[in-house]
């Protein structure tokens, strides 16, 4: 076993499983390759220093241009809604109408402030928002192999785009489908387009209008990054899927959330609790994945790769 995967933050679903898709995408190599990901809590960081960071809806609810009262009718939406979301005793068919009336009671309290297009570079610059440990790196490769990153969202889509445009990661490769606010001819926040994308959603179900997956029929392995039980279906919409690598990141209830991952539909997956939440627990499953998009580039470009490929990769505590 290689010895990143010994570690006790890491949980491995059938090891030689994972260990096989890994070598089936590294000899595919990369012209078969594309990244599914999700985007808050997953490329974004959960915390840092012991505080949260935003979500792409939080840094609009708690930024200067929503009202007291507005921020605080989305803080109860937040609080009632949210538990609901990641109780592990709950099935898909009982949140999906929930989740449904959380974004929509949201996305009409956010419709109501009067937000200004103008203002939304400003926004996220007066956030705590931020990128994990490495994704910078991530995105770099990415796209210095032309390997497609789909970032499929339940936040809010122009906000998410500030943030990779403001980190300099926002390349051509990178296409994002997400809920996406329409502003009048004066620039001014009125409602937000369909169709509305929510945890549990996330799936062909939505895509049914974009041509994205389509494009990429030839692109048949998937490494799937991700936070929530919602993340397992991303894939759903691609056709001729050959290799799946799906990994995600434990942001919160560790036990409970990790025995419900197990109990899921079985595919090659990882799995890691955090450490001391300064940004580590992150990092094996960055350089994991950078390790991957290296070998396969490597064997496309025929310089020769490692039979034994050391692969860090982890569903991580904390997200940090």
């Amino acid at each position: 076993m290689v010895p990143e995967l010994e570690k006790a933050t890491v949980r491995i679903q059938q090891p030689e499983r994972v260990l096989g898709t890994i070598r089936a995408i590294k000899e595919q190599g990369i012209n078969k390759l594309q990244v599914i990901s999700d985007f808050d809590m997953t490329l974004s960081r959960f915390g840092c220093n012991g505080r949260r960071c935003p979500t792409s809806h939080n840094i609009l609810d708690n930024s200067r241009v929503i009202s007291e009262d507005g921020k605080k009718k989305l803080r109860d939406l937040l609080h009632y809604y949210y538990p609901i979301e990641i109780d592990p005793n709950r099935t898909l068919e009982e949140k999906r109408p929930l989740m449904v009336e959380w974004w929509t009671r949201a996305h009409e309290l956010l419709s109501q402030q009067k937000i200004q297009k103008g203002d939304i570079a400003q926004i996220v610059r007066e956030s705590d928002v931020m990128l994990r440990d490495g994704f910078n790196e991530l995105f770099d490769q990415l796209h210095k192999y032309n390997i497609p990153l789909f970032i499929f969202s339940a936040g809010v889509g122009d906000i998410l785009e500030e943030i990779i445009r403001q980190a300099n990661v926002f390349y051509s490769n990178v296409n994002v489908v997400s809920n996406y606010m329409d502003f009048d001819d004066n620039g001014v926040l009125t409602r937000f387009k369909g169709p509305l994308i929510h945890t549990y959603n996330k799936n062909n179900s939505v895509l049914q209008g974009t041509e994205y997956f389509q494009q990429l029929s030839t692109r048949t392995s998937i490494i799937l990054l991700g936070d929530s039980m919602g993340d397992l279906t991303m894939a759903d919409g691609v056709p001729s899927v050959e290799n799946i690598l799906k990994i995600g990141f434990l942001n919160d209830k560790v036990g409970v959330r990790s025995s419900r991952l197990a109990s899921a539909p079985a595919f090659p997956r990882c799995e890691a609790s955090g450490d001391s939440g300064e940004g580590q627990a992150a990092v094996p499953v960055i350089q994991g994945v950078q390790e991957i998009l290296q070998a396969a580039g490597g064997c496309m470009e025929g310089l020769g790769v490692s039979a034994e490929l050391p692969v860090r990769l982890g569903l991580c505590q904390g997200g940090y």
